[in-house]
């Protein structure tokens, strides 16, 4: 895989309830160079990081964590001027309306395509 030189030095939240996807997307998050924030597999988890982190440049978030919708999250990460890429497997037409200006890729991620979705 070529480096996503757009991802060198960004600190990025990944949101993910999977182990092995999370997981698989440390590791290429990590080799494009960007500093990996999480994972993390709750919404509590994942609000408490959005408050606790000092820098975040983007957020990768699945939709459906453990059966709880992961909207608080994006909200929180808007409201504090965070990129969002939702990464999930449900029809992206399903999300709310408020979220239409935010981009979603279906998994599995695309490293590269994440990156222009966040810093485009």
């Amino acid at each position: 895989m070529q480096p996503v030189v757009e991802l060198a030095g960004r600190h990025v939240l990944i949101v993910e309830d999977e182990y092995l996807i999370a997981q698989e997307m440390v590791g290429l998050f990590r080799a494009a160079g960007a500093e990996v924030v999480g994972p993390v597999a709750t919404v509590q988890g994942a609000l408490e990081l959005v408050e606790k982190a000092e820098r975040l440049d983007g957020a990768v978030i699945d939709i459906n964590l453990r059966g709880e919708m992961a909207y608080p999250v994006a909200d929180a990460l808007v409201k504090r001027g965070v990129p969002v890429v939702f990464a999930t497997g449900y029809d992206v037409n399903a999300l709310p309306a408020r979220y239409d200006g935010l981009p979603a890729c279906e998994k599995p991620v695309d490293v590269r395509r994440v990156a222009r979705a966040l810093f485009g």
